[in-house]
């Protein structure tokens, strides 16, 4: 047989052997998982199938998902990975519980329910790491079992990434704090229960800035639904203060020391939104992919047309680095290490990665990826979201410049 004819029998094998790409794409062998893992995502899986996948397009369209989910992603364990046992928390897992529990819930293509149902994974820990013992064990336990929704407030109308210069204040009268301000594009505003506020209790700087933990139901509170482009199903508010009373047992941590909360969060929430993306750059690769084996055009299938082969391993191979940063750098951190500078440059890979692919796999579904209920048109729309929340990606390239020394 001839060099020529080996090659063409072997082009022609990659590109029909589907269950070879398929194993390339989802079961790439780890070292960081164990078995505990590897059950955790099967369970899960299972529960997104049945719980989430039939309901996603409808829910999307309706602006918001029942607040029943949330009572059973308590129950599955979801909303309870990485906190306390003591107040409801399953305390022995690792980032790796979290990568997973980010990549099933991804699988039905909406960051907007991902967004809202894991809402306390943003909220809650500052409770857990600065707040009183009181405090724990008085809202913990509720937000943990899904009947509470948690929610965090920082970006102003006047600023976002900019925390040092934040205007929303809160002074001291007796017993209470008097809180005045504003704040925007809150995720799970309209119905958190809790939201941890970032308030400004003492000078100008990141010294002046404290946590307070604010219960909706006092008076004085407004909240505004916002429409978006993306993330329809995640209920985003305009949140206003008006004299709202809240008492002064609701400080997270000391005074003025509210900024070292807000920065122990964001590592936590780049990781989290950068597993998010690159997940979301996956379905919409698979998307593509399954189009691509069935969709006819000119006598043969997508798939064998060259040029669409070569967006398909682009787009894998994007998603494979993408997922290898993501984990060495989860179990670097597991270890004890927690490199901003590459925390940073991380979610800017994966954000890219996430606009890349959503536009390829556009191309290659063609009229039909442009038509609501297909995954990619959802994913296509929430690509800005991802590359804007939690820093910018020109924030976190000066930012990781910054750390890098340059």
């Amino acid at each position: 047989m001839t060099n020529r004819r080996l090659a063409r029998r072997a082009e022609e094998r990659d590109v029909t052997d589907q269950p070879l790409f398929d194993t390339l794409l989802r079961e790439i062998p780890s070292p960081y998982y164990r078995p505990e893992h590897r059950g955790f995502r099967e369970t899960l899986r299972k529960w997104v199938e049945a719980e989430i996948v039939p309901h996603v397009d409808e829910w999307d369209e309706a602006g918001g998902f029942p607040r029943e989910l949330y009572a059973k992603a308590a129950d599955i364990g979801l909303l309870r990975l990485g906190f306390p046992e003591a107040y409801g928390g399953i305390e022995d897992t690792d980032l790796f519980h979290m990568i997973i529990a980010t990549e099933e819930l991804a699988r039905a293509g909406s960051g907007g329910l991902i967004a809202s149902l894991m809402s306390h994974g943003i909220g809650a820990p500052p409770i857990v790491a600065l707040g009183s013992d009181e405090m724990k064990a008085r809202v913990l336990p509720a937000i943990l079992n899904g009947e509470k929704i948690s929610a965090l407030a920082i970006t102003e109308p006047s600023g976002g990434s900019d925390v040092a210069n934040l205007k929303t204040t809160a002074r001291r009268e007796g017993d209470d704090y008097i809180v005045n301000g504003e704040k925007v594009f809150i995720t799970s505003g309209i119905r958190a229960d809790y939201i941890t506020t970032a308030v400004r209790t003492g000078g100008k700087g990141f010294g002046g800035i404290s946590l307070l933990l604010i219960d909706t139901s006092l008076p004085g509170i407004t909240r505004t639904p916002l429409k978006k482009m993306g993330w329809w199903m995640s209920d985003t508010a305009a949140i206003h203060f008006d004299e709202v009373r809240v008492p002064a047992a609701n400080l997270i941590g000391p005074e003025n020391a509210g900024f070292l909360g807000i920065v122990r969060n964001f590592n936590g929430e780049r990781i989290a939104l950068a597993a998010g993306a690159n997940a979301f750059a996956r379905v919409a690769l698979e998307e593509a992919l399954g189009w691509a084996r069935q969709r006819m055009t000119f006598g043969k299938r997508l798939a064998d047309h060259q040029v669409i082969r070569h967006k398909i391993v682009d787009m894998a191979q994007r998603v494979h680095a993408t997922q290898s940063m993501l984990e060495n750098l989860a179990w670097r951190i597991e270890q004890g290490d927690a490199p901003i500078a590459e925390i940073c440059m991380l979610k800017n890979q994966a954000t890219t990665t996430m606009e890349f692919c959503a536009r390829e796999a556009m191309q290659i579904l063609g009229g039909a990826g442009y038509m609501r209920g297909v995954k990619t048109e959802r994913i296509y729309r929430e690509v800005r979201v991802n590359a804007i929340g939690g820093g910018s990606e020109e924030i976190m390239r000066d930012l990781a410049a910054r750390q890098l020394g340059l």
